[in-house]
């Protein structure tokens, strides 16, 4: 990559050096990393710089959600190994709803469909890895790469605009040596306080902070406390400490998300003793554990009014911030970069018009809309629910917890308090919100749990188990090892080692058919066509290339998908659908189809 090696390094003086690079990556959190992995598997280079020398060590997110881990398996990074790391299904598999971690259990509700046939919707169901650790895991996977570079302690300071152009002045930290950086494209992978969204002006729309949280990182052995009451999250209802525990590792590593009263406890006033004492009032009971560190947040939603300017893109945190409450945000950003990869490839590689990076905003920005204003609603809805039993608005922490015991004891409770938990079961079920969005639907879902698979333009291509019968897709393809559902059989882990989604290039138009004709002849005419302008296609036939391993997703493509009537799939390289042509589509309707996604 000509010009990266001699980026400057002078102490303490600024430089008029200017190095080039195809596109630069401002932030290398997961989104910035993802970002600079999916473009050089496309073949464009990228320099990466990230203002911190290291990255923050809190675990921070932590729920790789179904969409995020097929993206990930569509661009080759080994989810079986992911899964190895983080929190193993059978610790995560529950939410608590507690006095406290020794105390009463209020109620329980499964995490996030880590149930059997939740793998009849996606080949890859939720895991749960600290976001360090999933930062970390796809950094070693660049650290070789050719395609991209590298600089931490290099941090942003302005950009400039011209014609076809960015040049975008950064700062070492550590020498406060700047120099130019100039480039075709920028993405602003940059986090919530976006110093590049700042820079070209672009404000956000949504509610600024109604709660304020203190989020504690400790370590501490808690499997003797919590016994068989495991989970991915213990909502914890005692008054001085309202908020929940994430158990990232219960032998070890976990955060405290804490509700505090800021009129009486001020965030400012926060040190190591007020952590202990909100923490052991969360585990309650006496037990070793160490602070490692604490910070305080505003409970808020912000949307960047455009993701794009020009040719400046924004992207995870620096165009959406939203509540945890569902852990849309790190996969919302995740899914990002991977709408927006195969786009700007395409533009540089010159296979798509410059109106293509346009439905980076139109595709993504409604998305987050929409998760965000479901982050919103689990927040208020679960911590009106633990204000709901009877310990707001008292300063006296034992009167409250004296109020919570007789609330959670009162047979006219009762029901009520099941309601309660009940009622949040959408906020521990996004399944729909994760994988059955549909780019260009403005309708809000009316129930984030309630996930239905869709053939409609727009729609992420439905899984669907297969066997693949022509040797080319298991030769590139890792298979799936879903043993880690220990209640599969031997015969339904082989059964599950590929789906449709692997079937869909991340550089390609795919043409999923369900028959050798009359699709095999439309489709030889259509690469043909798509050659002239470095288009890449590629055909799968149901019944010669591929067979659906059930009865029951084979019927869902044949009536659903148009199978049954000799219908096919056209999908995009980041597997969603432009259309679902039929028997009657021309080939020149097909190009149309693929040159007008593209802008050509």
């Amino acid at each position: 990559m000509p010009g990266l090696l001699e980026t400057p390094s002078a102490n303490g003086a600024n430089t008029n050096t200017t190095i080039h690079v195809p596109v630069l990556i401002v932030g290398g959190g997961p989104a910035g990393l993802l970002s600079a992995y999916m473009l050089s598997k496309l073949g464009v280079q990228s320099l990466l710089i990230e203002k911190y020398p290291e990255r923050l060590a809190a675990p921070k997110a932590h729920a790789l959600c179904p969409r995020s881990l097929e993206i990930c398996r569509q661009f080759g990074l080994d989810t079986m190994e992911m899964r190895r790391q983080g929190s193993p299904r059978d610790d995560a598999y529950w939410v608590n709803f507690v006095t406290n971690l020794s105390g009463e259990r209020i109620g329980v509700l499964p995490y996030e469909r880590m149930d059997t046939k939740v793998l009849d919707a996606t080949p890859e169901m939720i895991h749960n890895i600290p976001q360090p650790g999933f930062e970390q895991f796809v950094a070693e996977e660049l650290e070789n790469d050719s395609n991209v570079q590298i600089r931490k302690g290099v941090a942003f300071v302005t950009c400039e605009q011209k014609k076809d152009e960015v040049t975008t002045t950064v700062e070492e930290r550590a020498t406060k040596t700047r120099w130019q950086i100039k480039s075709r494209h920028v993405i602003a992978c940059d986090g919530a306080k976006s110093q590049v969204r700042k820079d070209l002006g672009i404000e956000c729309e949504g509610e600024d902070g109604y709660e304020t949280m203190m989020t504690i990182h400790f370590n501490a052995d808690l499997r003797p406390v919590v016994k068989d009451r495991v989970g991915m999250l213990h909502w914890i209802t005692d008054p001085a400490c309202s908020g929940f525990i994430i158990a990232y590792d219960l032998g070890g590593n976990h955060v405290l998300i804490s509700n505090f009263d800021s009129n009486k406890h001020p965030a400012e006033t926060w040190d190591q003793d007020l952590c202990r004492t909100t923490l052991k009032a969360a585990i309650g009971q006496d037990i070793p554990f160490n602070v490692l560190s604490y910070r305080p947040w505003l409970l808020s939603r912000k949307v960047a009014k455009q993701y794009r300017q020009r040719n400046i893109f924004l992207v995870g945190d620096a165009a959406h911030s939203f509540p945890p409450t569902g852990g849309l945000g790190l996969n919302s950003g995740i899914a990002d970069a991977h709408n927006l990869a195969y786009k700007i490839a395409a533009v540089h590689q010159g296979w798509a018009g410059d109106s293509l990076l346009d439905s980076y905003d139109a595709d993504r920005r409604q998305i987050a809309l929409v998760n965000s204003a479901q982050s919103v609603k689990n927040g208020k809805k679960i911590f009106s629910f633990l204000k709901a039993l009877g310990t707001a608005g008292i300063d006296d922490v034992e009167k409250a917890r004296e109020n919570l015991h007789k609330s959670i004891h009162d047979p006219a409770k009762q029901e009520m308090i099941a309601r309660e938990v009940e009622g949040q079961r959408e906020h521990f079920d996004n399944l729909e919100i994760h994988i059955g969005y549909v780019y260009g639907d403005k309708e809000t879902p009316p129930n984030a749990s309630n996930f239905t698979p869709k053939f409609v333009p727009g729609a992420r291509v439905p899984h669907a188990w297969i066997k693949p019968l022509d040797t080319s897709i298991s030769d590139e393809i890792r298979p799936l090892d879903v043993s880690y559902v220990k209640e599969f059989t031997a015969g339904e882990v082989a059964a599950k080692q590929y789906s449709t989604l692997d079937l869909c290039g991340m550089d390609a138009f795919t043409l999923l058919a369900s028959s050798a004709e009359p699709w095999t002849q439309k489709f030889e005419e259509l690469r043909t066509s798509l050659e002239s302008y470095n288009i890449k296609a590629q055909l799968w036939v149901a019944g010669v290339d591929f067979e659906f391993n059930g009865p029951e997703q084979k019927a869902l493509f044949d009536k659903d998908g148009g199978f049954a009537a000799g219908g096919a799939l056209l999908v995009r390289p980041d597997q969603h659908i432009v259309q679902c042509p039929s028997t009657e589509t021309t080939v020149e309707e097909l190009q149309s189809l693929v040159l007008g996604h593209l802008g050509l």
